[in-house]
């Protein structure tokens, strides 16, 4: 090992011994505890409290890094603690939970599904955290793993809601996983909501329309959160078929360009 790669680890060392940030990281920590006790909760055989518990690990998921940002205290340890936390909350416990509520008896189909879902949870991860530095912040590639666990979450709540068992429409709950497995690893972009221009002014119909938003997510909340789950898993399809013909416009151009470029590269020659 040469003396620059032995002060770099003694440099990490050292900034681990200094300390770290408690408020961040106690938040991952509240996100890695609500998705370890809705497995707690799945094996106790209560589906809808598991349910609640994706939502809450949910929340802190999204709180643990604005505050990071608010109050300057990102760090590498927080952002490697935070994809653990991811995959046990977002990864391991919405797989448990499907698997325990409606496909065990598929048997072998069953698990393959939920072991499918967490390993494509986990590659979605991986490759956010090699990429977070050369894609735009404003849309994920893939569906984020917190949505796919969301979704997972809601289907079980509406299912209960409706009083439904089960292993009513059970295919579609395999075909479901089976889906968000395809998403969370596909190349399809899905909103961040991390532009700024959302928090700047805006027309009053903006405003309008989200406090009747707000009334009626209030008034059926397990409907509409379903319901808003399912059209962010289905924008990032649409959006790809949409801008499709533009991409192959955008295509042809580049190709174009390069030709030319070729062909005056070659009769300079």
């Amino acid at each position: 090992m040469d003396s620059e790669a032995v002060t770099t680890a003694t440099d990490k060392r050292e900034n681990i011994k200094r300390g770290i940030y408690i408020l961040p990281n106690l938040i991952t920590a509240s996100s890695l505890f609500a998705g370890f006790y809705s497995m707690v909760a799945t094996l106790n055989g209560n589906y809808s409290t598991a349910a609640i518990w994706i939502f809450i690990s949910a929340i802190c998921d999204g709180l643990d890094g604005k505050v990071a940002r608010m109050t300057g205290s990102t760090s590498k340890f927080g952002v490697e603690f935070d994809s653990l936390a991811d995959l046990v909350a977002f990864g391991v416990t919405p797989a448990l939970l499907m698997y325990a509520w409606a496909l065990k008896p598929f048997g072998r189909l069953g698990w393959v599904a939920a072991f499918l879902f967490l390993v494509c949870a986990a590659l979605r991860l991986a490759r956010f955290n090699v990429q977070v530095d050369t894609v735009e912040s404003k849309r994920f590639v893939g569906l984020p793993t917190p949505a796919s666990a969301c979704m997972v979450a809601s289907t079980v709540l509406l299912f209960y809601h409706f009083s439904w068992p089960s292993s009513f429409k059970k295919f579609a709950i395999l075909g479901l996983i089976y889906l968000l497995a395809f998403l969370m690893v596909s190349n399809f972009r899905f909103n961040s909501f991390k532009d700024p221009a959302l928090i700047k002014r805006q027309p009053f119909g903006f405003l309008l329309l989200a406090v009747v938003l707000l009334i009626v997510i209030a008034a059926e909340p397990v409907i509409m959160t379903f319901s808003v789950l399912l059209l962010y898993i289905l924008s990032g399809p649409i959006d790809y078929v949409i801008t499709w013909p533009r991409r192959r416009r955008l295509e042809k151009a580049v190709h174009k360009g390069r030709e030319a470029l070729n062909r005056d590269g070659d009769a300079s020659i």
